[in-house]
């Protein structure tokens, strides 16, 4: 099969176009012709190499984390899934691989495909969804009647996250240029600051919950804008010691994660916040749940731009030129 493959780590190393076997398929897993995977600034990552601590890939190794297609095959021990049924996933770390023409996954991590959407619309879905579901609902229990301040709302996590939290009941800041703000207002924020123009430090007060998809720098003045007792979940750094206690990392990824959170956890208990890090996982439970939301009407995807599979490396440059409005995805079947 084709497929897009990380000979070796690097920043801005070209992905290989190459042939590689079909994946061998486990007795829990289903295998998915590939009809179309959304690119994510993870795929950059795990390239470059910024998470070998955490997801020690060994080369060569298929990149993609998203997927929408068909079962074409079930190992003996699936009992969810049939050949023939329309899925979308996030596989397990250690098992990602959907730059490809097929992929296989464990059925926990799979749900039946959105009925209302395309291929493409699906596959933009899994990763942005899963972090936005589990860092708002599973982590900071928002709820109806809080304010939720969500960094970079026309971004992927933003455009998914936004309407997430307004189905929640919550009130909804965040942060784009002026270019997207009807974009992020057709979503459902309430409070929309021009981060060219103003500070959102110096903008917003007595917040409930801070998603933080930014660096460090803007993490730490998030926690300005929280109440007492407010939470900041961030889905981009740093590791908590919690995170290294559920991934069961050795002591020393532990000391790391421990000496990397420091200052932001003096930080945020000196303020007397919650801060929780969310490395999101695969789920096809909150799949389904969030697909019913989806035919509802109730969240609609963001898609940006579609580009054709032997586009994959265009695909990738431009995710990571941060220039997406929503998700970028390629087309491979």
């Amino acid at each position: 099969m084709k497929a897009f493959i990380v000979d070796r780590y690097g920043k801005n190393k070209p992905l290989r176009a190459g042939d590689v076997p079909e994946p061998e398929l486990r007795a829990d897993e289903v295998l998915i012709q590939v009809h179309a995977a959304a690119v994510n600034l993870i795929d950059a990552k795990v390239r470059n190499g910024e998470f070998k601590l955490i997801l020690p890939y060994r080369t060569p190794f298929i990149l993609g984390h998203d997927v929408a297609g068909v079962v074409i095959r079930v190992g003996p021990r699936v009992s969810q899934f049939k050949v023939g049924d329309e899925v979308y996933a996030r596989p397990r770390d250690l098992r990602i691989g959907t730059f490809a023409e097929l992929v296989a996954a464990n059925e926990d991590t799979v749900a039946l495909k959105p009925r209302n959407l395309t291929m493409e619309e699906a596959a933009s879905i899994p990763l942005v969804g899963l972090t936005a579901w589990q860092a708002l609902v599973e982590k900071a229990k928002l709820r109806k009647g809080q304010k939720v301040f969500i960094q970079a709302g026309s971004g992927g996590v933003g455009t998914f996250a936004i309407q997430l939290a307004k189905y929640l009941g919550a009130t909804v800041a965040t942060t784009t240029s002026a270019g997207n703000v009807a974009l992020v207002k057709s979503l459902g924020a309430d409070v929309i600051v021009d981060y060219r123009k103003d500070a959102f430090e110096e903008q917003l007060r007595d917040y409930d919950v801070v998603l933080n998809s930014q660096d460090e720098k803007t993490l730490k003045k998030s926690l300005g804008v929280l109440k007492p007792g407010g939470h900041v979940v961030s889905i981009t750094s740093p590791p908590d010691l919690q995170f290294g206690k559920d991934i069961k990392a050795s002591w020393l990824v532990r000391l790391v994660f421990r000496v990397l959170s420091a200052s932001v956890r003096r930080q945020a208990q000196r303020l007397k916040l919650n801060y929780t890090f969310v490395f999101m996982r695969g789920s096809g439970s909150q799949l389904k749940q969030i697909a019913a939301l989806i035919e509802s009407g109730t969240i609609r995807p963001v898609v940006d731009k579609v580009f054709p599979f032997d586009a994959t490396n265009e695909a990738l440059a431009y995710v990571e030129s941060g220039r997406a409005k929503g998700k970028v995805v390629i087309k491979v079947r």
